[in-house]
């Protein structure tokens, strides 16, 4: 059974909770990027770009490493299989009812509802 509640996955999901560190992450599965070149596409500051890359590192999506003057930022997967395990146990629940829901509804569209009591 999946773990429904860690500290950890609740700061993964507010991270990804945000459009622009979603679309960081995006950047960096193509590669490394350093921190001006993941803020580049957005009309923000480098603070601004800096306090979303805390917040990535901070839920472990993402390793910062200094080389010289310049922070260069790298993908971390693990979080995000943990985030993915947990949804697709949802997946499965969700699917699951909704072949439950399909096939009630074949059967009545068919004339065979499933709960019909004989003789009323």
């Amino acid at each position: 059974m999946v773990e429904l509640s860690t500290p950890q996955l609740d700061i993964v999901f507010h991270a990804l909770g945000d459009a622009t560190r979603r679309s960081m992450l995006r950047q960096l599965s193509s590669g490394d990027r350093t921190v001006g070149e993941l803020a580049a596409p957005y009309a923000i500051s480098l603070a601004a770009a800096s306090k979303h890359i805390k917040a990535l590192e901070h839920a472990g999506l993402i390793r910062r490493e200094v080389r010289g003057r310049t922070h260069v930022c790298r993908l971390e997967p693990g979080p995000l299989a943990s985030a993915h395990q947990w949804l697709t146990f949802y997946e499965r629940f969700w699917e699951s009812r909704l072949d439950v829901l399909e096939r009630v509804l074949r059967e009545e569209a068919n004339g065979n509802p499933a709960n019909s009591k004989t003789g009323d």
